[in-house]
């Protein structure tokens, strides 16, 4: 998993880090930098995907393809592999998020795979 995290990461230059994250919101598999609070920050994205799928289901608009949030500095992006884990990734403010979600979206696909394995 962390090889395809790196693949990911190298396939798409406005990316800083990646983990994957259980639904229990703990790290599978992460390149978050040294001096991020790792285990506080998957717990919040799970937390966050999960408040996602909550708004998406009571606002009858399907299920949930990905959430991102758009700072100062850049964007937090999620989306769901399957299940039971997440895929969250930091992003530069000049990111192109057409390409990300792309990246993102071919990422999940192989990430699906090894997390059901």
């Amino acid at each position: 998993m962390l090889e395809r995290l790196h693949s990911f990461e190298g396939n798409t230059p406005d990316v800083e880090a990646a983990a994957i994250v259980g639904v229990d919101g703990l790290t599978i598999a992460s390149s978050f930098p040294l001096g991020v609070e790792e285990e506080r920050v998957s717990a919040l994205s799970a937390s966050m995907l999960n408040i996602g799928k909550r708004i998406s289901s009571e606002l009858e608009r399907g299920m949930l393809d990905e959430v991102y949030i758009q700072g100062d500095d850049g964007y937090i992006l999620l989306m769901s592999v399957g299940n039971e884990a997440l895929l969250s990734v930091l992003a530069r403010q000049q990111a192109k998020l057409g390409l990300l979600f792309l990246e993102m979206h071919k990422a999940v696909s192989d990430l699906g795979d090894l997390v059901r394995t």
